[in-house]
């Protein structure tokens, strides 16, 4: 009988390693056991909580109120009106309660819950933004909005916006996304009549269009040609919860990955030692 009972252990025990070497060698686990927002949970805590990124905001508008002051004292007043572009979404306003609820629901980003999220018109203020919007204003420098919200979202965000007290707040001075997520076009719209001097924005496509549509080594390497741009005429803010870093860099451009080949592909690309 003991015999029986250790022939019948060392056969589990075979079965199971047997699985576990199956479960190593598939590049991609099964899709029931990836929950799908579970990897955001720290991006999102950290923007939520942490006082580093309320550092890094306002030093990013102490850098570019002391970057317009600059720019003013040499400044003859002629010429074009100046002109400051900046993004919406984790530039102006924290959309972080929207990452949130895909977490606490597990499920992806989609444009019909993105849209129910603005109709709330309760996104927050990013630290420091809406002092340095009023005080480009208060110097007569405008500020012109190009944003990859969709058309549809104009009446709330920009109803959203009043509410916090930006300025500039009117058709002339709003640009959402309507035929392309690409902003050159639309920055060469403000730059007809306008002498663009800062643009500000969370994601690297919102200064340049030499960004868009590029692998993360690519992006890097664009970064390093245009380092002497950063906190002079671009502007940074930070945001760890989405963006191109991820879409294009960590996922390759390729929006059809499954929820446990995203998983495979994150925990490959890390860089240990």
């Amino acid at each position: 009988m003991q015999s029986k009972y250790y022939y019948l252990m060392l056969l589990l025990f075979l079965f199971s390693g047997c699985q576990a070497l199956k479960t190593n060698a598939d590049p991609y686990r099964s899709e029931a056991n990836i929950p799908i927002r579970e990897h955001s949970v720290q991006s999102v805590l950290w923007q939520q909580h942490s006082g580093e990124y309320k550092a890094l905001c306002h030093q990013a508008f102490n850098l570019a109120r002391f970057q317009l002051d600059e720019i003013l004292l040499q400044s003859n007043g002629e010429g074009k009106p100046l002109a400051v572009i900046t993004d919406i979404d984790e530039t102006l306003i924290n959309n972080s309660p929207y990452n949130a609820k895909m977490i606490a629901t597990d499920e992806e980003y989609s444009k019909e819950g993105w849209i129910a999220w603005g109709l709330l018109e309760e996104a927050t203020a990013v630290p420091g933004a809406l002092e340095f919007l009023k005080y480009a204003e208060s110097r007569g420098v405008q500020v012109f909005y190009i944003s990859n919200r969709y058309v549809v979202q104009d009446k709330e965000t920009k109803a959203n916006l009043k509410k916090l007290g930006f300025p500039f707040i009117d058709e002339q001075h709003f640009l959402l996304r309507e035929k392309t997520s690409g902003k050159e076009e639309r920055r060469q719209i403000v730059s007809k009549e306008n002498k663009v001097i800062m643009l500000l924005g969370d994601n690297l496509s919102d200064f340049a269009e030499v960004f868009e549509d590029k692998s993360t080594n690519e992006r890097n390497e664009i970064v390093e040609t245009l380092k002497d741009k950063f906190g002079t005429e671009f502007i940074v803010l930070p945001n760890p919860m989405y963006g191109d870093w991820e879409t294009d860099g960590i996922y390759e451009g390729n929006y059809n990955w499954t929820p446990a080949q995203k998983d495979s592909i994150r925990k490959a690309k890390l860089i240990s030692y």
